[in-house]
């Protein structure tokens, strides 16, 4: 698959199975950043961009969960904190890719100790969720550790699981993944090539007072995102935080390119013609509020409503990606159950068809958006030419910037973040400007304009609908400047000179 827009294939794979909040790992990206695909949202950290693009951590977050969650901050290449409001107070994930059983020790003692550091700042009432690829056999001795693992383990325990329950016995943390009974291949996550045994390295761990909360844990195999470990999924009791905002009912938006046409512009203005031919409204605000609505009301059926534009080459061509994404993904389902040499072929073929579908389709979207940007730039059509190469561009990847204290210190907290905005704001406005007497009697008087105080007429009303800029997003009104131009002689724009007449500015 096109590695420039893996974060689209996962973005479908994740919303197929219905996930909330995943955690990455290995995303092998460089230093921080933001990217807001269809459905989710990823966030990652790595390592600077001076230096290779190794490890790496990340979170997708649906979009319907970003006005909860709290974009993470301050994180390393292999740890990584992700706040979410529920009903019920804050909720910590952490994404963890630890170190490998054969690393240094002096650097696995690191990584555990930035681990222990970061669970410790976070206060004993808040959930804690880890989520990640830990590197780790925990085994099943439930005996010796009864308050850390269930009685559902996988294999042998060896020494980075020896760490790892360490910690979590210190922390007071369980592995979720050892207290569910489940069918044997879905409690583990990755098979070693040359064994091909299976082992449990990929957990979901949560206080130990917290699992009462944890429905289930287990792996899911039929995940594809061209990863040799699979999907661990943990179902938890967890509401949202309805958050209540004085955000007014925005109005559809219409398709302006269809105001160019004849017979549409005509319709439309005997429409509008019919529509304010008697209105009853008598105040000034009542005659603007009908002008409003009744424009948004009748160019709605008229000229329609704008959808929205396929923004990559995946979207545009998704219905022929489908398919072969979802033939590669029952081959690898069928090689994980039987790991035989003609299941292996067969999911080769697949990934080979997946390649070449995804080049065929890169390809063509590549030469049209080219092709439209080139015969709009040689026509004139800078409006199109900049379209299409804002769809070249991509999805805008942002960074996320924390916010400081005047001392350096990142803040975290909602309300202290609002305090230094404040505090911000009131270093910013409350210096005054002293203005010398010799520097206002230097300004020239220029003559009085009495013109302007007479009423608009109707020809420069019209001439100022004119000189609106096309394209732009719409005022308050929702009314897009070339609505306003599709009847410059029509009904509106005399219902807007009374209201202008009137004393009212819309």
């Amino acid at each position: 698959m096109n590695d420039s827009r893996k974060t689209a294939v996962i973005n479908t794979e994740l919303k197929r199975l219905n996930i909330d909040i995943a955690a990455l790992q290995e995303t092998r990206l460089a230093a921080d950043g933001m990217l807001r695909e269809k459905d989710y949202t990823f966030y990652w950290q790595g390592r600077p961009v001076e230096e290779a693009r190794q490890h790496g951590v990340g979170f997708a977050v649906r979009n319907s969960l970003l006005p909860m969650a709290i974009p993470p901050s301050n994180g390393s290449e292999r740890i990584l904190t992700l706040g979410l409001a529920t009903s019920k107070g804050k909720v910590n994930i952490i994404s963890a890719y630890a170190l490998t059983l054969h690393s240094p020790q002096e650097i696995k003692d690191r990584f555990y100790e930035e681990l222990d550091a970061t669970i410790s700042q976070i206060p004993g009432s808040e959930p804690i969720f880890l989520l990640g690829d830990f590197n780790v056999r925990v085994g099943f001795d439930h005996g010796a550790w009864p308050d850390c693992l269930g009685r559902f383990g996988v294999g042998k325990m060896n020494e980075n699981g020896q760490r790892l329950l360490e910690l979590c016995s210190y922390r007071k943390l369980c592995v979720t993944n050892t207290f569910f009974t489940t069918k044997p291949q879905h409690q583990v996550s990755w098979r070693y090539p040359r064994s091909g045994h299976w082992h449990q390295l990929d957990m979901v761990i949560t206080r130990r007072a917290h699992l009462g909360s944890v429905l289930l844990t287990r792996s899911y195999h039929g995940a594809d995102c061209d990863t040799d470990h699979s999907l661990v999924c943990s179902r938890v009791r967890l509401a949202p935080k309805k958050i209540r905002r004085p955000v007014g009912k925005s109005r559809p938006r219409i398709n302006t390119a269809r105001a160019t046409n004849p017979d549409l512009r005509s319709e439309f203005t005997n429409r509008m013609e019919e529509a304010l031919k008697d209105h009853a409204a008598t105040s000034i605000e009542e005659r603007w509020q009908l002008i409003r609505d009744t424009t948004c009301r009748i160019a709605m059926p008229s000229l329609g409503k704008r959808e929205r534009r396929n923004q990559d080459w995946f979207e545009a061509h998704l219905p022929e990606m489908e398919p072969v994404i979802a033939a590669k993904r029952e081959a690898l389902v069928n090689y994980k159950r039987d790991p035989s040499e003609k299941n292996l072929a067969t999911l080769r073929t697949a990934r080979s068809d997946a390649q070449r579908t995804a080049r065929r389709c890169t390809n063509i979207y590549w030469q049209n958006l080219c092709q439209n940007i080139q015969c709009c730039a040689d026509s004139g059509y800078v409006k199109g030419m900049y379209e299409g190469m804002k769809k070249a561009f991509g999805p805008t990847v942002s960074k996320v910037a924390p916010l400081k204290s005047r001392d350096g210190e990142v803040i975290k907290h909602q309300a202290k973040q609002m305090e230094r905005w404040v505090e911000h704001y009131q270093n910013l406005y409350s210096t005054e400007n002293v203005v010398t007497r010799s520097a206002l009697a230097g300004i020239p008087a220029l003559p009085v304009m009495e013109e302007l105080d007479l009423p608009p007429t109707k020809e420069e009303l019209n001439k100022a609908i004119d000189s609106l800029a096309r394209g732009k997003a719409p005022g308050q009104d929702g009314i897009p400047a070339e609505v306003r131009e599709a009847s410059p002689s029509g009904p509106s724009p005399r219902a807007a000179l009374s209201v202008l007449g009137g004393g009212l500015c819309p």
